[in-house]
């Protein structure tokens, strides 16, 4: 990923990726054997931790898209959370972006007509929906969650943004699960802010 950024900006956001991941906990073999579960929660649990997070996806996105004095405009219109750890730092980063934020939302769980994508998980379909109103076509609209996995539930909010004629921008994560290889399922720039998994245990 080039940026933008000049010298400052630049190691700004190298000290701010290496102070939120010293701060990263990992439990070998959760949820299942084989598997090294990164936890992001301390982040959230230090106010400055919490702080430098949404400093470092600020530096990114404002240099990776940023407000023009042309059509469109605005950088990013649009922040789209999904459920449920798009929505710890999703509204916060929406506010410091000036954009508004969408929660993508498991099936039942919104008011209104929505919008719906199936999408696949290790033991059957399940669904991701959206409001139909919550995006205008034309908006530049950035996914964000904490993980990316297997690429699945980022997909489908895609498609979700698709449906509704916004357009995607890029997808931003935390963190990567590269051996998954979840980011060649998406059809946007993909974004991750600290290092990823190379590979799962071993065994």
């Amino acid at each position: 990923m080039s940026y933008d950024l000049d010298g400052d900006s630049m190691e700004e956001l190298h000290l701010l990726q290496s102070k939120l991941h010293s701060s990263l906990r990992q439990f070998p073999n959760f949820p299942q054997p084989g598997i090294l579960f990164e936890d992001i929660l301390p982040i959230f649990a230090s106010p400055s931790l919490h702080a430098a997070l949404l400093r470092a996806l600020e530096i990114h996105v404002q240099a990776t898209h940023p407000p023009t004095l042309t059509p469109p405009f605005a950088g990013v219109d649009v922040v789209v959370g999904l459920e449920a750890r798009g929505f710890l730092f999703g509204p916060s980063l929406a506010l410091k972006l000036g954009a508004a934020f969408v929660p993508v939302r498991k099936q039942g769980k919104l008011p209104g007509e929505c919008v719906k994508v199936g999408y696949e998980k290790e033991y059957g379909t399940d669904f991701f929906e959206m409001q139909k109103d919550a995006i205008k076509p034309g908006q530049r609209v950035l996914i964000v969650d904490d993980i990316i996995a297997t690429g699945g539930s980022a997909k489908a909010a895609g498609e979700l943004v698709g449906m509704l004629g916004g357009n995607l921008v890029e997808y931003v994560f935390i963190l990567e699960l590269d051996f998954l290889k979840g980011r060649e399922k998406l059809g946007a720039p993909v974004y991750t802010l600290l290092n990823g998994q190379e590979e799962a245990l071993k065994n």
